[in-house]
């Protein structure tokens, strides 16, 4: 004797419309097509089928960073991006002479312009600052190195792609690479690149106010100090475990005294406080208009800094 063999449906007997041999007498909330137990979805009453499940969720919150805008589909992206740049900068100035490229004094931020020696790569002649003079120093071998005071507007930000040693280079794209991708889950890629960007501007505007006239100071410090910044903002917002942050700041803040000789703790500093206001304008904007109230924000405190970097080119001319 043998079992009868399992066919379609009943005429008139409903059927999932994904699996037309199931009988069903369930059917989807929203667009009411028959669908089998395999195919029911919770919602907030009854059952959804997959495929309004799936129209529904392209506009839920699940897209969205925590914060407004879109959530990143991979948020260690723009960390390989900025890593990349970094890196070809790198590889072009190592190519081209280390510390002696002319690369380097293009895109190091140098707040006014120094006289340099051609025969002694990354010596100056203190008290010339005038250009034509500078040619004419010692026989012909002085080298104007141009700032941002005279001229060198782009400084502010190439000075956070540049770096000379491999050792800084590699430390800091290390500390992007860890902290980069934590913040833009949270924030998103735009907004991500605001604190980076802005962050990085902030820590030149403290260089160009609190360091030596002559003095050139790259590197990305001042970028990275504005992403952990961010991330402490934004971590206390959201009441999360902040012991790992706080470890990587102290940790930081050891390294710049120690090495305060060669390490720019000015950077460090208004990075540090230029990203954590730039995450405090994310985070905190009412959530009406909050986009909108986003960009106001962080443009204003953007016109701000560019606006002391002028006065303080302004002083130093």
């Amino acid at each position: 004797m043998t079992q009868p063999s399992e066919g379609p449906a009943a005429t008139g007997v409903p059927t999932c419309y994904r699996h037309p041999d199931r009988e069903t007498w369930i059917r989807c909330q929203r667009c009411e097509k028959p669908i089998c137990p395999d195919c029911m979805r919770d919602a907030a009453v009854g059952f959804h089928c997959p495929d309004c499940l799936k129209e529904a969720n392209k506009g839920s919150r699940q897209h969205q960073a925590l914060y407004g805008g879109e959530r990143s589909a991979d948020p260690r992206l723009t960390t390989f991006v900025l890593i990349g740049i970094n890196a070809v900068i790198w590889l072009a100035i190592t190519a081209t002479g280390g510390s002696a490229s002319q690369l380097t004094r293009l895109l190091a931020l140098i707040p006014q312009g120094a006289c340099g020696s051609r025969s002694a790569p990354g010596g100056v002649y203190p008290g010339v600052i005038d250009p034509q003079l500078c040619e004419l120093v010692n026989g012909g071998d002085g080298e104007w190195h141009a700032g941002f005071a005279d001229g060198a507007w782009w400084q502010p930000l190439t000075s956070m792609f540049t770096h000379v040693d491999v050792w800084h280079i590699a430390l800091n794209m290390m500390a992007l690479f860890i902290l980069g991708p934590a913040l833009e889950r949270i924030v998103g890629r735009v907004r991500f690149l605001m604190v980076y960007l802005v962050g990085g501007l902030g820590g030149s505007v403290l260089v160009l106010f609190l360091s030596g006239a002559t003095s050139a100071t790259l590197g990305a410090s001042g970028a990275i100090y504005a992403v952990l910044g961010a991330l402490l903002v934004t971590f206390r917002k959201a009441r999360l475990d902040t012991q790992f942050l706080m470890q990587n700041l102290l940790l930081g803040v050891v390294i710049t005294v120690v090495g305060w000789r060669y390490i720019s703790w000015q950077g460090h500093l208004g990075g540090l406080l230029a990203g954590a206001a730039v995450a405090a304008i994310v985070a905190y904007a009412p959530k009406s208009h909050r986009s909108l109230l986003q960009w106001v924000g962080v443009g204003a405190l953007t016109v701000v800094l560019l606006g002391l970097a002028v006065i303080r080119a302004a002083a130093l001319t």
